[in-house]
């Protein structure tokens, strides 16, 4: 059996400094915030052939020196345009790049065909402008924006205070729901510190991944959007639910065992629950990786999130909440 909660020094060691160097980078370096949050443009581009390489189209918009723009697919043949708010100038120019850039690669396609093999076109003639009306037709209907539209930052604001008032009331939901659950266990450590470990293991998840992301977006240029808050908040239920069943087991064994030897008790029951936990969640890691390497684009970034969010929540239910209540206790002892 592990003696974690005698060894409960190392980890602390290591989530202090995760957690100090999170708070740094999210304080003086901060999130990279998309479209979401500060408003801007966002546009659908549909290719009626053959959708090119998202490299290629991210190669032609970079021409353009418009900022960081984030480039989406979606559907079969579309891309998904997030970028800064655009002057009317502005967003033609990105239409015209896109259709210059590819029309041309498909005329360039038509002529060939043209000139090495018969086309089965039925024309009356076949001088160069028959053709050229031929190749400029079916280069015109290559692309067609579907829809542009601007995300003001009053919308965007609004967001923002929701998605914080959300995180606060799931907090606080978490203390009441945990403190009422083990309202039967009052010693030695009272019900509602319970709930506060919980909530300092769920800060410590949260703001780690918060910390990681920090970092992918000074150097990678990762945005955060509505898909990451979602993953912030999907975190938080998970890595709850996994500290409460470790707790549960705990409030078992106290039940049964009594009070007196409370460190081994704890003990015990993180190493009941060893096995349940990391079963847990590396299955939950292998669908999130394979969401992470094949869903897409879209999803890319949520999907790492999630698997931060989990391996961090499985890491703090073992190591981190279960040896504070230990903590809690021994303070108490000390303060008598």
């Amino acid at each position: 059996m592990l003696n974690i909660v005698e060894k409960r020094n190392i980890p602390f060691i290591i989530s202090s400094v995760l957690f100090v160097v999170s708070v740094f980078l999210l304080a003086f370096v901060g999130l990279k915030p998309g479209i979401d949050f500060t408003g801007g443009t966002l546009m659908e581009v549909r290719f009626t052939e053959e959708r090119p390489s998202l490299e290629a189209v991210q190669a032609a918009i970079d021409t353009l020196d418009l900022g960081g723009v984030q480039i989406q697919p979606t559907n079969e043949d579309a891309y998904l345009f997030k970028l800064r708010f655009l002057s009317e100038e502005e967003h033609q120019m990105v239409l015209i790049a896109l259709r210059d850039t590819f029309a041309t690669a498909h005329t360039e396609e038509v002529m060939e065909a043209v000139d090495e093999e018969p086309v089965e076109v039925t024309v009356e003639s076949t001088d160069d402008a028959d053709v050229a009306m031929v190749v400029e037709e079916a280069a015109t209907q290559r692309i067609l924006e579907e829809r542009v539209e601007t995300i003001g930052p009053s919308i965007s604001s609004e967001f923002r205070s929701r998605a914080l008032k959300a995180g606060i009331a799931v907090m606080i939901a978490i203390i009441l729901f945990v403190a009422y659950a083990f309202r039967k266990v009052s010693k030695p450590v009272s019900s509602w510190k319970f709930g506060i470990t919980a909530i300092i293991a769920l800060l410590h998840d949260v703001t780690i991944t918060m910390g990681v992301f920090v970092l992918l977006g000074k150097y990678f240029g990762v945005e955060v959007d509505i898909p990451f808050v979602v993953a912030l908040l999907t975190i938080l239920g998970y890595s709850v639910n996994d500290t409460i069943v470790v707790f549960d087991r705990i409030r078992e064994k106290l039940i049964k065992r009594g009070y007196d030897r409370f460190a081994e008790t704890v003990n015990m029951g993180v190493n009941e629950t060893l096995s349940r936990s990391i079963n847990t969640s590396l299955t939950t890691l292998l669908v999130l990786t394979a969401l992470f390497l094949f869903g897409g684009d879209s999803i890319h970034y949520f999907s790492l999130a999630l698997m931060l969010g989990i391996l961090l929540g499985t890491y703090s239910s073992i190591f981190l909440a279960s040896p504070l209540l230990v903590v809690w206790e021994e303070y108490k002892q000390k303060s008598k």
